[in-house]
């Protein structure tokens, strides 16, 4: 599996983005799929997932009610809803297809990061 993340860019606090990303390759419905961010100096943290049906979704403490973890088999991409986004938000956002849940070492494809900057 493939994956292209997009829709990054600068916002100011309290706008809204839609992180988008696409896969390629066999399967994609089968997959559980995260979203991790990484901020400047700081370690890969875990943001949120969605289970492979859509039916299930689990968030970080920190974007709980703010984001909102979607996706579409058919289009073979997932999507995430940021809203009130605030200043330290700001990170490379990652998409990810593996396993269900926090733990980054249970995903096994990853995308190549889209940027999103929120000023204050």
């Amino acid at each position: 599996v493939q994956l292209q993340a997009s829709g990054g860019g600068l916002v100011q606090a309290g706008d809204s983005l839609r992180l988008s990303c696409a896969a390629s390759g066999r399967a994609f419905s089968s997959y559980d799929m995260g979203w991790f961010r990484q901020a400047p100096g700081k370690e890969r943290e875990f943001v949120g997932t969605i289970s492979y049906s859509g039916r299930s979704t689990y968030y970080a403490d920190s974007v709980k009610g703010r984001f909102t973890i979607s996706r579409d088999n058919a289009k073979n991409t997932v999507y995430m809803r940021m809203n009130s986004l605030k200043p330290e938000d700001t990170a490379v956002y990652y998409c990810a297809a593996g396993q269900y849940g926090s733990n980054p070492t249970a995903y096994d494809y990853w995308g190549q990061g889209t940027l999103v900057t929120v000023s204050s």
